[in-house]
């Protein structure tokens, strides 16, 4: 039995480890968490390509809260709340409804032109910043407020590419490549200026990429135009299909790849770079010399053993951080206006490790801005060159 003076001792430690407890638990819940929506095809054809862009935001978000985080002198603790949409722009819409309501995302990320159209029509009303990773320019045309476009636009690669293919394998173009709204938003942009530069079209038999394994018979209809080159392009395992069935079927000629579908990706599906012979397109990653470039590879590879990143993964692993750094400029992790409104300020004042790309920042429509790295295929080997180059020669 305790004697009374002993009883009152037990009792206040008791009651000083209960405070201190309690103390170290308001510290703990004191830090605040934040919601980074995402709405992107997480099944179907295009899954591999949605995942991606996924990965590369939960890497992000991963580093970012291993750094630590505070926003006008709070903790903050970044989470991603992921969301199947198919694909389908109905259901980005959806879906950006129910992040915003129930989990109170200031940001949403949508991979994809038609989905990031669909949110446009309510993302100002709703208050939630939208990071599409589009680079049809009219994304950010059309003068939404709280839209940043995470790629720079498609039609910088329009002339190089149609210098390059046209210059090495003649003026026949057949257009095969994938029937979604960003592929025809391509097509808009690329066939005139083929024709403008004193080539000619023909054929031209966009095909269900997302939907089709099997594309012979498309291929075929077009390759009976006898065609110099052909203007793929759409998530990148059917743009693989579609190369290696050209070539299966004795297409000799050049291959234009639209931005969306990855040439290391391509590789996978058609046994290496062999069948690519002659292409151009965007710059595998893996095949970027930039030290920064190197270094986030091999990150990703720890991270993710036995996969390699693709753009997908990179471009929008900066956008997150970016959007991090802008949250810390802006002193808010709820106000979507001024969070865009330091956006150019973050992705100029990211450290060279989080901004793989070298973007140099955004344009005054929320557009970013970068010189970008493209590849062509020679001798079986990837070949690293910019935009800029290009179009210089």
């Amino acid at each position: 039995m305790l004697h009374s003076s002993s009883s009152r001792r037990l009792v206040l430690r008791s009651v000083a480890a209960a405070v201190a407890l309690a103390g170290f638990g308001s510290a703990v819940f004191a830090q605040e968490v934040v919601k980074i929506g995402y709405s992107g095809p997480l099944s179907g054809g295009a899954a591999l390509y949605g995942k991606n862009v996924l990965t590369g935001m939960e890497m992000a978000v991963a580093e970012i809260n291993a750094d630590g985080l505070e926003v006008g002198g709070k903790k903050v603790r970044l989470e991603i709340v992921a969301l199947d949409d198919k694909y389908n722009p109905s259901e980005s819409a959806i879906n950006t409804q129910r992040l915003v309501q129930e989990h109170k995302a200031p940001v949403v990320l949508i991979p994809h032109s038609g989905g990031s159209f669909a949110v446009q029509t309510t993302n100002e009303r709703l208050g939630v910043l939208l990071l599409s990773y589009t680079s049809v320019p009219t994304i950010t045309a059309r003068g939404n407020k709280l839209t940043i476009r995470i790629p720079p636009e498609f039609t910088g690669y329009v002339e190089p590419f149609t210098r390059y293919a046209m210059g090495k394998f003649g003026k026949n173009l057949a257009i095969a490549n994938a029937d979604h709204d960003y592929a025809k938003a391509w097509t808009a942009a690329f066939k005139p200026a083929w024709e403008a530069a004193g080539g000619k079209v023909v054929a031209e038999n966009p095909m269900s990429y997302n939907r089709s394994t099997d594309f012979y018979s498309g291929v075929s209809r077009v390759l009976a135009a006898k065609p110099d080159v052909m203007f793929i392009g759409g998530a990148s395992e059917p743009t693989g299909l579609v190369v290696k069935q050209a070539r299966e079927l004795g297409f000799k000629g050049g291959f234009v790849i639209i931005d969306q579908a990855k040439m290391d990706e391509i590789a996978k599906v058609t046994g290496g770079y062999g069948p690519l012979e002659g292409s151009i397109g965007v710059l595998p990653l893996v095949d970027d010399s930039r030290p920064h470039a190197k270094s986030f590879v091999e990150r990703f590879r720890k991270a993710n053993p036995g996969r390699d990143p693709s753009s997908e993964v990179s471009l929008n692993y900066i956008a997150v951080h970016a959007t991090a750094q802008a949250m810390r400029l802006a002193g808010t992790t709820t106000d979507a206006n001024a969070i865009r409104a330091k956006m150019n300020e973050a992705y100029r004042s990211l450290p060279a490790k989080y901004n793989v790309h070298d973007i140099e920042g955004i344009d005054e429509k929320g557009g970013t801005i970068a010189n970008t790295y493209v590849a062509t295929v020679e001798g079986g080997k990837v070949k690293q060159v910019t935009l800029r180059e290009l179009t210089s020669k």
